[in-house]
């Protein structure tokens, strides 16, 4: 298939090794065009024996020369391209891989060095093993979704997302009724399981009454943080019809992202009307929903 594309290097890969690295891909293509023929390996940390039809052992080859072969193994394509068909030409088929075949052919196949984390997956065990490799590097992954609305009422300005907006309305609630912020901080604490911001922050309290809501979010983010946790993404999406969220996003986001204490990558915040529906349609009030992910370090999943 690649024939009449006449690549000049070729590297060919086994797909039951899913965790090759860029790294060893660069390698590949540096040998290829070293030597013209190339295969990563790693060292053999085990004795190895041979053994006959028996099972009885007849060798034990010097385990410093033993090599395990990984793919990619690197070619120049003419070279391999031509092994092949001769291989085939002459009915040959008993090759495990591609440097058998260009061994046969003559060619010196030179080595490169492979990565052990790029193992095959053969065995059911190799995926139980391979699965919980990735799960205590990817740690425990957890979204949560939050919601908060506050109606309207007398006032010149809202809170939303950590700014102080102008408006021809003010907000009617017990802190400053930063709807946004709100549905973050539950969001986070779903994520944790860690119940609701109501639980947290009591209206019933009069300590917040006013309260400003940016330490509602640091504080959401410190219950991560002392679970060895971190924030990997927040979404908000604001739900009104006036005030025009598109020109203060940027700078929700950073503001966001200052309270959180993450990059402005991970942190979105989005608009949306509903069409004059409902009591955000009648502008009588602004909603919120928001997302966040974090991640936990991995432990078990408890359960029958």
């Amino acid at each position: 298939a690649l024939a009449p594309h006449r690549p000049e290097i070729v590297l060919i890969h086994d797909a039951a090794r899913p965790f090759v690295s860029g790294a060893v891909i660069s390698r590949a293509i540096v040998a290829a065009d070293k030597t013209g023929a190339a295969i990563p390996v790693i060292p053999v940390n085990d004795t190895v024996k041979q053994v006959g039809e028996t099972g009885d052992i007849t060798a034990t080859p010097e385990r410093a020369k033993l090599r395990i072969a990984q793919t990619p193994q690197t070619f120049k394509f003419e070279l391999i391209l031509e092994a092949h068909r001769r291989a085939a030409r002459d009915g040959l088929n008993e090759f495990t891989d591609d440097a058998a075949i260009a061994e046969w052919a003559g060619l010196t196949v030179a080595t490169f060095e492979g990565d052990v984390a790029n193992m095959k997956l053969t065995t059911p065990e190799d995926f139980v093993r391979e699965e919980a490799r990735l799960a205590a590097a990817l740690g425990d992954i957890r979204t949560g979704t939050g919601y908060d609305v506050h109606a309207f009422g007398p006032g010149d300005h809202v809170w939303l997302c950590g700014l102080r907006v102008p408006h021809s309305k003010g907000f009617l609630a017990h802190s400053d009724g930063d709807v946004g912020l709100h549905a973050l901080v539950d969001a986070i604490l779903g994520a944790l399981a860690d119940g609701d911001i109501g639980s947290h922050f009591p209206p019933s309290d009069m300590k917040w009454k006013g309260a400003s809501s940016d330490q509602f979010l640091k504080y959401a983010v410190e219950r991560v943080t002392a679970r060895g946790g971190r924030i990997a993404n927040l979404e908000v999406t604001m739900i009104c019809e006036r005030p025009k969220i598109g020109p203060l996003r940027d700078q929700m986001r950073a503001r966001i992202a200052e309270i959180s204490g993450v990059d402005i990558s991970r942190v979105a915040v989005k608009a949306t009307t509903s069409e004059k529906l409902g009591f955000t349609g009648r502008e009588e009030g602004i909603a919120a929903t928001a997302s966040a992910t974090i991640r936990l370090p991995w432990s078990p999943y408890r359960g029958d």
